[in-house]
């Protein structure tokens, strides 16, 4: 047997062990899970003041050439091409049964066209992503990774304030907007956007300068660090998907309650529509509805909900299965993400989770579970 990989850090790997940080393995990276303070008080902090986690294993990726906004567009069903300067997008790319092989941010970066996209990949995707880009469209514009960048989140109703201590024109961004900016002489790209529901920016630093700046963000007195737990639990109470757990190559963007996502243009009718991989499947969930549906799930009992719970109805009979759950801070009840027959899925209906040999009480509810903070 060979022996198992050796972990990858991230630039800031030292500072986490620095701040006492408990590191787990996560996609082929040592990564902080939680600090000292623990992750009920990180996701508290970042919900009432500002919290920095450092997302430096996600894979940034930039795209350039006169072709590249189209090239882009061929992979996904979501409008590239109108994406103005400065701009930001969610993105899923999907292959040809109309499953998501990863989503994805996209913001349109510099004023002479479509020659400057920056691509931000869920970690483990990363390798697959970059592989898919150039095989698919490397001959149609320049497909750059960027190992070279680390990727820090500032989140939180208090981030602003904080960051604009850096730097004051930040204060200036809006909810899924971009610029270049200066912050502890490191030269960055920002957007003002997050995974958590709340008001936020991530920020592109050359890893060489990314302890540096989340020193300088820490030493502000509203920013504590984060790690993953909070992270987790923050994403899910916003009614976020994290992939491979409420999205995958198995799930439509139609089941998963992100047609959203897709813009008018690209629909069948629309001005560009199809062209994508599974355009035809996901035009015919458009079109009729599909049969399975991401729905949230309120707890009726203060018994936590885990991922792969089987879901049945008042019948004992399987009807879905969660993809998430945790017993929320905020909401101070079980919250979940699951998938159930779309018969199932109206708001208030009640169905049952299965956890050790009982079953609990749940109810259907709105998304998400607590309100969204951004800055429009």
């Amino acid at each position: 047997m060979s022996a198992p990989a050796a972990l990858l850090h991230t630039p800031l790997h030292s500072l986490h062990l620095e701040l006492g940080a408990k590191m787990v393995p996560f996609a082929g990276y040592d990564m902080p899970v939680s600090y000292p303070a623990g992750i009920l008080a990180e996701h508290r902090h970042c919900r009432d003041s500002a919290a920095l986690f450092d997302v430096s294993h996600m894979g940034q990726v930039r795209l350039t050439g006169a072709d590249a906004a189209r090239a882009l567009e061929s992979l996904m069903p979501v409008d590239v091409v109108g994406l103005a300067v400065g701009k930001q997008r969610y993105g899923l790319f999907t292959n040809s049964a109309g499953g998501i092989l990863d989503d994805l941010m996209i913001t349109r970066r510099e004023a002479d066209g479509s020659n400057d996209l920056l691509l931000i990949v869920n970690a483990a995707c990363k390798q697959a992503d970059t592989q898919h880009l150039v095989t698919h469209i490397g001959h149609r514009c320049q497909v750059q990774p960027l190992p070279e960048r680390a990727l820090l989140a500032l989140q939180g109703p208090k981030a602003v304030t904080a960051l604009a201590r850096l730097n004051p024109d930040v204060a200036r961004l809006t909810f899924m907007t971009g610029m270049f900016a200066t912050l502890n002489g490191a030269d960055c790209f920002l957007t003002r956007s997050g995974y958590t529901g709340e008001d936020g920016f991530e920020i592109s630093v050359p890893a060489d300068q990314a302890d540096a700046l989340a020193r300088a963000l820490l030493a502000q007195p509203e920013i504590r660090p984060a790690g993953l737990g909070a992270r987790d639990t923050l994403r899910l109470e916003a009614g976020m998907c994290l992939y491979g757990h409420d999205i995958s190559t198995t799930t439509t963007p139609v089941e998963a309650g992100l047609t959203w996502a897709i813009q008018k243009v690209r629909r069948a009718g629309g001005e560009r529509a199809g062209g994508y991989p599974g355009a035809d499947v996901i035009d015919g969930q458009l079109e009729r509805g599909a049969s399975n549906k991401r729905v949230g799930l309120l707890g009726l009992e203060r018994v936590p909900v885990r991922e792969g719970a089987p879901l049945v109805d008042a019948h004992g009979h399987k009807i879905g299965t969660v993809t998430s759950g945790t017993l929320s801070p905020t909401v101070n009840q079980p919250i979940a993400l699951a998938y159930v027959a779309a018969n199932h899925a109206a708001l208030h209906h009640e169905v049952y989770a299965e956890v050790r040999g009982k079953r609990q009480p749940m109810r259907v509810t709105a998304l998400p579970f607590a309100p969204h903070r951004y800055v429009r």
